[in-house]
This record gives C-alpha cells, sequence and structure tokens, in this order.
C-alpha cells in the first residue's frame, strides 16, 4: 500500500462522517435517529467510490440522509473530506463489504438506492458479485420501504441489458430504461451528476446506461 492510501486509511479513523465494519452494526434500525439524528428518509450509494453522488445528492436534498458505501477507503477519504470541508451534514460514509448490508440495515429502513458505475464482473463465474444480481436483489428488496426505487447509472451496456432482464425476470416495476441517458427525457439534474469515472467514459464518447425500478 503506497504512503498516500496509508495516510488516507489513517485520516479516515477521524472523520465524524465515517464508520468502519463493525462500527456501523449499531445503527441497524436507527440510522436515522441515533447517526444523522434526525427523522429524514435514509438513502445509500452503493459501490460510492470518491462519493461524488453520495455528497452531491446529500447537498441537493437537504431534507433527506445519505449513506455512500465502499470497502476501499482510501476512495471513501474524497467524499467523506469534502462533506466535512463544506459543511454537508446529511452525509455519511460507511467501509463494508456490500455482501452484508442485511447486517447493517434493518427491514424497510432504506427508501432509495443508487448504485453508479459498479465493477461490471463481466465473466459469467463472477455473476453473484455484480451487484443487481438475484442475489443482492433480494437484500435490497428487505431493506428498501415498499415501493422504494434501485437506480443504476452505467457506461457497461452488458450490464445494462444483464440487469434489464433480471427486472423483467423477477416481476420488478420498471420506472425508467434508456442507454443514453444524456439524450434522453431522464437527464435531470439529479442524471446530471458527473463521477470522476464517468467523466473520463464521456471524454471517449461513451454512452451512459440508466435503469430504475422497484419491487
Amino acid at each position: 500500500m503506497g504512503k498516500d492510501k496509508i495516510r488516507r486509511f489513517a485520516e479516515i479513523d477521524t472523520f465524524s462522517n465515517v464508520l468502519q465494519l463493525d462500527a456501523g452494526k449499531p445503527f441497524k434500525g436507527q440510522w436515522n435517529t441515533e447517526f444523522f439524528k434526525n427523522n429524514n428518509p435514509v438513502v445509500l450509494e452503493l459501490a460510492c467510490g470518491k462519493g461524488e453522488y453520495t455528497v452531491n445528492l446529500a447537498t441537493m436534498f437537504p431534507g433527506k440522509n445519505f449513506i455512500g458505501i465502499d470497502y476501499k477507503g482510501n476512495r471513501i477519504w474524497r467524499g467523506a473530506k469534502t462533506a466535512l470541508e463544506d459543511g454537508v451534514t446529511n452525509v455519511g460514509f460507511l467501509r463494508i463489504q456490500i455482501e452484508t448490508l442485511i447486517e447493517y440495515f434493518a427491514p424497510g429502513e432504506i427508501d432509495e438506492i443508487w448504485i453508479t458505475f459498479p465493477d461490471p464482473q463481466p465473466q459469467l463465474s463472477r455473476e453473484k458479485k455484480r451487484l443487481t444480481s438475484p442475489r443482492f436483489l433480494n437484500m435490497y428488496k428487505v431493506i428498501l420501504k415498499p415501493g422504494g426505487f434501485v437506480n443504476l447509472k452505467t457506461d457497461n451496456d452488458d450490464l445494462h441489458v444483464y440487469t434489464a432482464e433480471k427486472i423483467e425476470e423477477t416481476g420488478l416495476t420498471l420506472h425508467a430504461k434508456t442507454e443514453d441517458v444524456y439524450h434522453s427525457s431522464y437527464a435531470t439534474e439529479v442524471l446530471n451528476i458527473k463521477t470522476y469515472y464517468e467523466k473520463k467514459y464521456l471524454k471517449v464518447n461513451k454512452n451512459i446506461n440508466y435503469l430504475k425500478f422497484s419491487f
């Protein structure tokens, strides 16, 4: 591990808006009241990376609470530091494996989920690691409130197609679907938030896919 990564790992231990591993478990079922100290809805960004979406959503919607989830602490560092520097108090970060979500969130606790540019896990042998595989969809169904939305934004066409197929196969409700979000009617202020990786994709004219669905 490089010196910069080591420094960032040490620094996020001091951040009031970051919880790592088991430190997040006591908040299960009471994230809004105990962590955020309010009764506002809770929204997750999974595989949040540098946390651009998490922080920008929190800024846009001060009446909601946002939690960015990723396992790579050196990435979380950027979003958490930005939130602290800018005084964005309705945002937090949780460093855990996404496979363990059920250990940290109670049934019906989450209002909405965002999945932004996750690893597409293209190998068929790694299908169960895709964040829209049935394994993960079953987790989301548990922690989401009835009617809660899942949003997937990805540059990977195969993951987009795969997810659309799973939505149809499992009888989920599809609310939005496009293979080119910036040339569609879905290009809202929220979807115009661009992550570090998305900016790189757009520079080479890669299309950006979007899906929105509920259980």
